[in-house]
């Protein structure tokens, strides 16, 4: 354990071990403040920013935030780091990081093996917004399954047609409403309402029947536990995507269920399935600021460094989809408007950084201190900074999961004034279908039009 020591306005500030000094120049948010590490003031905050600046990029492999004898997820970020990527930037500091990340010329995809998590999101606590989607933008990170995501100038999107009681013809409806406004190129996934094997396969057929009648190239995905996963797979469920919740701490990891080896069982299921096209990434992972905290398992780090280190999960198995769900938990965790924006474009940051194919769940709950103009910025901004994909509902109103989203038409949006499109496979067939037109807009369809009826006919 290093105390570290720095003075500003007369004043002397001392922070106990990295995790304390990480936690202390992070941005405010509510759910440090709640676990008791974050800064008594702004001027311990831009103290805490000075010492961070000045602390060589060598200190995250010599010193752990969480130790390296009780937590798999440390041991899989040593074990893993790439001693000859890192090489070209093991002489920085935190502060000379930045400034070398912020370079137009550098090569940041070249250095993704050689960061670690904690070296990611401790240079973006010394990153204004604009440093943050500068950067983002020059670090592309595409994978592929029957779509592929993350190639420059698209923003794909997951149409996540849920219900509260897995009613298939509401599901059916939504599904079919996402698709006439373009959306669903990244994955169509569904919350279920109950996690049995039985109600997973019925759902993951309903939209299998879909996709192979009208031959979208596209995935589907059920959310359930991951062991339903394992187990659907066994019996001949037409699985794409494994996915699992994931967070940063071994302990966090297993108040949700799941071990490494476990993730380790199920990718290598999924991968013996053969069922890509275009790419062999199966997994999907989902994440959020805050999900160790709300799970005791944070080990007094703060939430954001946490965050990055599910990333340092994820890019383990190489997934086609990361999404942080970025205003899900709460504002007891990101308290308003202006900290659910600055997360969101956080952990986009430090999971490009880390060669993940990252998305983001544009969200808040009901009673945080945010609304419909926070999720316009912040799917603007995240557009700018490249991307990969959104999420998106009917309405923008999850009627299952009681918070609010981004719609269909919030994704026509960000791509109409971005000049974005979907992924080039989905693109194709849009077009095929005659929804959308050769240049790149959603074709608008009249009632009984042939297009129309034949996605909406098929699937009465």
């Amino acid at each position: 354990m290093t105390r570290r020591r720095a003075a500003l306005g007369g004043r002397t500030y001392e922070f106990a071990d990295l995790a304390a000094l990480l936690a202390a120049a992070t941005p405010e948010r509510s759910g440090d403040v709640l676990a008791g590490v974050a800064a008594e003031s702004e001027q311990e905050r831009v103290a805490a920013q000075g010492l961070l600046a000045d602390l060589p990029l060598r200190t995250f492999l010599d010193e752990q935030v969480v130790p390296y004898e009780t937590d798999e997820v440390t041991r899989l970020i040593v074990d893993t780091h790439d001693a000859e990527a890192f090489a070209p930037v093991a002489g920085l500091t935190v502060g000379a990081f930045r400034d070398h990340l912020l370079h137009p010329r550098t090569d940041t995809t070249a250095l993704r093996a050689g960061l670690t998590p904690e070296m990611v999101a401790a240079v973006s606590k010394l990153m204004r917004v604009q440093d943050l989607i500068a950067v983002a933008r020059r670090t592309p990170v595409t994978s592929a399954f029957r779509s592929t995501i993350g190639v420059a100038g698209t923003l794909a999107t997951r149409l996540q047609p849920n219900h509260p009681t897995d009613d298939p013809v509401g599901v059916t409806a939504s599904i079919v409403d996402g698709l006439l406004l373009g959306c669903g190129d990244a994955v169509i996934g569904i919350n279920p309402a109950t996690d049995s094997p039985r109600r997973t396969t019925d759902l993951l057929r309903l939209i299998d029947d879909i996709r192979e009648r009208y031959a979208i190239p596209t995935q589907s995905c059920v959310l359930a536990h991951v062991t339903t996963s394992i187990e659907i797979m066994e019996r001949g469920a037409p699985v794409d995507l494994v996915f699992q919740s994931i967070a940063g701490t071994e302990a966090a990891n297993t108040g949700f269920g799941v071990t490494l080896a476990l993730l380790r069982e199920a990718h290598e299921a999924a991968l013996a399935l053969e069922r890509g096209t275009v790419g062999t990434d199966c997994m999907y992972f989902e994440t959020g600021q805050g999900a160790a905290l709300s799970a005791d398992a944070h080990h007094g780090v703060d939430q954001q460094t946490l965050e990055a280190r599910a990333y340092g999960v994820a890019r383990a198995f190489d997934p086609l989809l990361v999404n942080t769900v970025v205003g899900f938990i709460g504002p007891e965790y990101l308290y308003d408007g202006k900290q659910i924006v600055r997360a969101g474009l956080e952990d986009h940051f430090c999971g490009r950084l880390l060669g993940v194919p990252m998305g983001v769940d544009v969200c808040y709950t009901n009673h945080a201190e945010a609304d419909a103009d926070d999720t316009d910025t912040l799917l603007t901004l995240l557009g700018v900074a490249g991307c990969g994909f959104v999420i998106c509902v009917p309405g923008g109103d999850d009627v299952m999961l009681h918070y609010q989203s981004l719609s269909f038409h919030d994704a026509l949006y960000a791509r109409q004034v971005l000049g974005l499109g979907p992924a080039p496979e989905f693109a194709a067939w849009l077009e095929g279908m005659g929804l959308m037109t050769a240049d790149g807009r959603i074709a608008e369809l009249e009632p009984g039009s042939a297009a129309l009826q034949q996605l909406t006919g098929g699937v009465a």
